[in-house]
């Protein structure tokens, strides 16, 4: 009997085990030359504390990407559970004649949504072709941080979710962690 083989996984057994990692929902948002872009996102990432490095990937079809060249400045806004409406609408997935109520503000040198739950004010540093999307790397120069409570719009298996507060334990702070002795794992 031969061995098994192994196909690559499919796109939708791709996406359906990856929507198993949930994610926070932002609102990307940047002036370029007076014109207003924002976008929704769910891949963000902090990549580094010194200096703060954060991470975004916008799809390469996204008329966001297109003037992906020009981004000086953004922000990333994390939105509540009550903001999934805005999420749906910067998604483009909005389906009713007027759009959600929302509003800009000033943040230092861009925008940010009022009421977002928190924002990240960045200035490019490096945008990367990857696959069928965008890397950008920014480097955070402002923070926001809304009124309480603090609960943020999840997304979980292609659904909004909500978080449940009642259960919790403290997680390890690993700003100040030192890999001594190395985390090593070794399978049996």
């Amino acid at each position: 009997m031969g061995a098994a083989v192994r196909l690559p996984p499919n796109e939708r057994e791709y996406r359906d085990t990856v929507g198993l990692f949930s994610t926070g929902v932002a609102v990307i948002v940047a002036n370029i030359d007076g014109e207003v872009f924002a976008m929704t996102v769910n891949a963000v990432a902090s990549l580094s504390l010194s200096p703060k490095l954060i991470m975004f990937a916008p799809g390469k079809h996204t008329r966001f990407a297109q003037r992906i060249g020009e981004l000086k400045h953004y922000s990333i806004n994390v939105l509540r559970s009550e903001q999934q409406a805005l999420s749906t609408y910067f998604a483009g997935g909005w389906q009713e004649a007027a759009p959600p109520p929302f509003r800009f503000v000033a943040a230092g040198e861009t925008l940010r949504l009022e009421g977002c739950l928190a924002c990240i004010e960045c200035s490019s540093v490096q945008h990367l072709e990857i696959g069928d999307h965008w890397l950008v790397i920014g480097q955070v120069q402002g923070l926001h941080r809304g009124i309480e409570p603090h609960s943020p719009l999840l997304f979980f298996k292609g659904r909004y979710r909500d978080m449940d507060f009642r259960y919790g334990t403290p997680a390890p702070d690993l700003a100040e962690a030192h890999d001594v002795p190395a985390h090593i794992y070794y399978p049996t």
